[in-house]
């Protein structure tokens, strides 16, 4: 089970990352620049199995998931885990 963490000043900076990397990414699925889904300040990080995840996500649903290593960079991915989509 996905444990979601509160938007606390502690995961702040990681979030911030993802929000960044999300951005750098240039086109996702198919979008053009003018085109980008904007996620919302409602993103999170959440906890499932051990792993930290940071969730960007909007009003319309899930905009990104990135993977935060124990180095501590993200990896951005196309899969997640289904607790994720099962905590909304």
């Amino acid at each position: 089970m996905a444990e979601a963490k509160d938007n606390e000043s502690e995961h702040e900076p990681v979030i911030r990352r993802a929000f960044a990397a999300y951005y750098r990414s240039g086109h996702r699925d198919g979008y053009t620049d003018t085109q980008i889904t904007i996620p919302a300040n409602t993103s999170y990080v959440a906890d499932v199995n051990g792993k930290r995840y940071v969730v960007l996500e909007n009003e319309n649903g899930i905009v990104a998931v990135y993977r935060v290593r124990k180095d501590g960079a993200l990896k951005g991915l196309k899969r997640w885990p289904k607790e994720i989509d099962e905590e909304r």
